[in-house]
C-alpha cells in the first residue's frame, strides 16, 4: 500500500499475473571506436543522432579491476538497435537489452577487409554478464543475437571474429550439432529450393520476404547467417554447409515448425 498524498492510495494488495517481461533479446555490438570515444558518442546527450546501450564492455581491466559500464538501466529503454527486425518483432530496442563491445571493427587494405579481434578479457565479460542477462529475462538461444543478424546488410557487428560457439559451449546463445551438419552434406542433392531457404531463414528469425528468388535481399541475410554460424565464407552464396547448418538449426531449436 502507498499512499501519495492525503486523499489517493496506491493499493498494491491484488498483484495481476497477467503480464511478461519487456526484454525478449540479447543484442551484441561492437562499438567502431576506443573506449574514451565510444564513452563519449554512447553518453552524449547533445548528439544529432543519439546512440547508447545498457552495457558497454572494455578492451583490458581498469585499475586492475574487472568493470563493465552499465550506461542504461535494463528497465529502461536502450537506443542500439535502430531499424530491425528478428522473429516478427520490429524496432527491437523496445524488447532488447544491448550490450557494445570496444571494437575498432575492420579496414579495408588493398581491397581485403581485416578484422580485429576481440580480447580473452572481452569475451570472458561477454559470458559472464550474458548469463546473468539470460537467465534473469529466460532469454531464448535463438534470441541471443549480433547487430548484423537483426539488421543485415545495414550492420555487420559483432563481426566474423566474434566467437558465438565459445558462448555456446558456456551454455549460451545457438548452435548447430557438427556431425547432424556433416551427415546431411554427405547426403545432399544439387536441388535447390530457394522458397525454402527463405521459409527457413525466417522461421529462424531473420526478416525476410519469401520469393522463391536468390534476390539481394536472400544474399544479404545469407552473409549475415554464415558470419555467424560458418565464418570462414560468409559470400552469400547459398552452399550446401550453410544450408545443412540452417536446416539442423531448424530441427535443434523448432521442431514443431
Amino acid at each position: 500500500m502507498q499512499t501519495c498524498s492525503d486523499d489517493l492510495i496506491i493499493d498494491q494488495t491484488h498483484p495481476s499475473p497477467n503480464y511478461n517481461q519487456r526484454v525478449f533479446f540479447l543484442v551484441l555490438h561492437y562499438t567502431a571506436e576506443d573506449l574514451d570515444k565510444s564513452l563519449k558518442t554512447l553518453t552524449d546527450g547533445t548528439s544529432k543522432n543519439p546512440v547508447s546501450a545498457h552495457y558497454l564492455i572494455p578492451e583490458t581491466n581498469i585499475n586492475k579491476e574487472r568493470r563493465i559500464f552499465q550506461l542504461v538501466k535494463e528497465s529502461e529503454r536502450a537506443w542500439h538497435a535502430g531499424i530491425s527486425t528478428w522473429q516478427n518483432r520490429t524496432n527491437l530496442n523496445d524488447t532488447s537489452i544491448g550490450v557494445e563491445i570496444v571494437n575498432l571493427g575492420y579496414k579495408d587494405e588493398e581491397g581485403i577487409r581485416k578484422w580485429y579481434p576481440f580480447t580473452n578479457y572481452q569475451i570472458e565479460s561477454v559470458i559472464e554478464l550474458a548469463k546473468i542477462i539470460v537467465e534473469r529475462y529466460q532469454i531464448f538461444p535463438t534470441r541471443f543475437i549480433g547487430h548484423s543478424d537483426i539488421a543485415p546488410g545495414r550492420k555487420v557487428d559483432p563481426g566474423p571474429l566474434f566467437p558465438w560457439e565459445k558462448l555456446y559451449a558456456n551454455g549460451i546463445g545457438a548452435w548447430f550439432d557438427q556431425k547432424a551438419v556433416k551427415k546431411e552434406m554427405e547426403n545432399h542433392t544439387n536441388i535447390l529450393d530457394i522458397k525454402q531457404l527463405q521459409t527457413n531463414l525466417l522461421k529462424y528469425g531473420y526478416g525476410i520476404q519469401i520469393t522463391g528468388e536468390l534476390d539481394k535481399q536472400t544474399t544479404t541475410i545469407l552473409q549475415a547467417f554464415q558470419m555467424h554460424f560458418r565464418s570462414s565464407n560468409y559470400s552469400g552464396e547459398p552452399d550446401a554447409e550453410t544450408i545443412a547448418i540452417l536446416n539442423n538449426l531448424i530441427e535443434k531449436y523448432y521442431p514443431n515448425s
